[in-house]
């Protein structure tokens, strides 16, 4: 059962949906001061058939009073989560679905709401889901696996239940990013100087980043940062910002992000509490010209062998994060450099892939960072594994994540036993024969 529960309260923050409404709607649940809807399960349970992760409406509830539970008992013991994380994923989400979409038209056509409009209407719930999402991993912050628990967790796998692991594959790519213009910096850096002209002559910070800034973490709140530890922000960033006396304005600071006016508002020891307007570069206007020119040569000499795919990545790509690794793709779920070839994958790399013999290598083919920006990209097809019964030698890091899950999973319910006993739980009797959390595993708490 908590396999299954836990996989739920994981599930990926909020789907939207155009579900049927329902007719007859009453709480049927109430978890201390929180209450679930008779349409929430329902809901719940119309998106686990849509998402390919079918789950009885027993289960659909269960996992929304385990949320509840977590919620209640952050709030018991102080586990917040900030404002920031919340406009972040809401701002995420919204990416993905203009990715999704097209553009910005299309969602309003599709849902008949604006961006704005649908990010107020789901705020509360993502604030929720992040709330029990942190609350779980304190629960579980302190869970480590070793090799001997993940060789003892497949030795007791029966051998008719031993996974299948589906086809996998291997890739690697090398990108190169437009670059932005001396003319487009320039004039960036004079619309920031104009913006601390305006400050100086007595208009307040945050007033002009709320209008200006384009860091959607941060706008809303002036631009506010709140307190970091040095090594926390880009280098340029807290270089200067660490240097700056109390309210005091720098110049423009350039970046990865973009280009910054910063504002120290207080340093204490190696921590400091600093708000930023940050501007970026239009990155649709970029020239991908001369980036696609690279990788063409650079892709003539890979597949004449004059240079091994993985050292020209090490040494040519502009993707930090898998550049050291050769351009290796990982896993974002397992971290490992196999992944599953199914819609799990991103969408315009499964396509690719699709098409593609293993050892090749792609033209230079459009791309888009995870921050925005523009520019280029060639695909290496390295290997792929077809489907298989999981092994230890083959599939270490695909079943030290099963091993670790179950411990978690063991550790939860370890945590729901006491947590139902210190929280109010009434579930609807239209539910009782669901019998939640199981009479066997928790003792008191819950009532119908």
């Amino acid at each position: 059962m908590f396999k299954k529960l836990f996989l739920l309260v994981c599930l990926p923050i909020l789907a939207f949906s155009q579900s049927a409404p329902i007719n007859i709607d009453r709480i049927v649940a109430k978890v201390d001061n929180y209450i679930i809807l008779r349409s929430e399960v329902e809901q719940l349970y119309i998106r686990g058939q849509q998402q390919q992760q079918p789950v009885s409406k027993c289960q659909a509830l269960e996992s929304m009073v385990v949320n509840k539970l977590l919620v209640a008992k952050a709030e018991i013991d102080s586990v917040l989560v900030e404002d920031k994380e919340v406009e972040a994923q809401l701002t995420a989400r919204m990416q993905q679905m203009v990715q999704l979409y097209g553009n910005e038209k299309n969602i309003i056509e599709q849902f008949g709401k604006s961006l704005e409009t649908l990010k107020s209407e789901v705020r509360s719930q993502v604030k929720e889901q992040l709330t029990a999402q942190k609350m779980q991993g304190k629960i579980t912050e302190d869970l480590k696996i070793t090799p001997n628990e993940v060789r003892r967790f497949f030795n007791r796998i029966p051998k008719d239940s031993i996974p299948e692991i589906p086809t996998e594959v291997e890739l690697a790519h090398i990108v190169r990013l437009a670059k932005v213009t001396k003319a487009q910096k320039d004039e960036l850096s004079e619309r920031l100087l104009d913006y601390k002209r305006r400050v100086l002559a007595g208009e307040k910070f945050e007033d002009l980043a709320k209008e200006y800034s384009e860091d959607p973490g941060s706008r809303q709140f002036g631009g506010d940062l709140s307190w970091a530890k040095r090594g926390q922000m880009v280098p340029q960033f807290e270089a200067v910002a660490m240097k700056l006396k109390p309210n005091e304005i720098s110049d423009v600071v350039e970046s990865d992000f973009g280009l910054h006016l910063i504002q120290t508002l207080e340093v204490r020891g190696q921590e400091y509490h600093a708000r930023h307007i940050l501007l970026r570069p239009d990155y649709n206007r970029l020239d991908i010209t001369d980036a696609k020119k690279f990788l063409d040569s650079i892709r003539t000499e890979i597949v004449k062998d004059s240079i091994k795919f993985e050292k020209a990545a090490k040494e040519f790509s502009e993707d930090k994060q898998t550049q050291d690794g050769g351009g290796i793709l990982l896993d974002p779920q397992s971290g490992s450099s196999k992944m599953a070839l199914d819609e799990s994958m991103e969408p315009t790399l499964y396509f690719t892939i699709d098409t593609m013999k293993v050892g090749t290598i792609t033209v230079p083919l459009p791309y888009r960072s995870e921050d925005g920006k523009t520019g280029v990209r060639i695909i290496y097809y390295k290997a792929k594994h077809a489907p298989h019964k999981a092994s230890l030698n083959e599939d270490f890091e695909r079943l030290k994540e099963f091993a670790i899950m179950e411990k978690r999973n063991v550790e939860i319910e370890k945590w729901f036993k006491k947590a139902t006993a210190d929280v109010y739980i009434k579930i609807d009797p239209e539910f009782e024969s669901c019998n939640i959390f199981g009479k066997d595993r928790i003792s008191g708490g819950v009532q119908y």
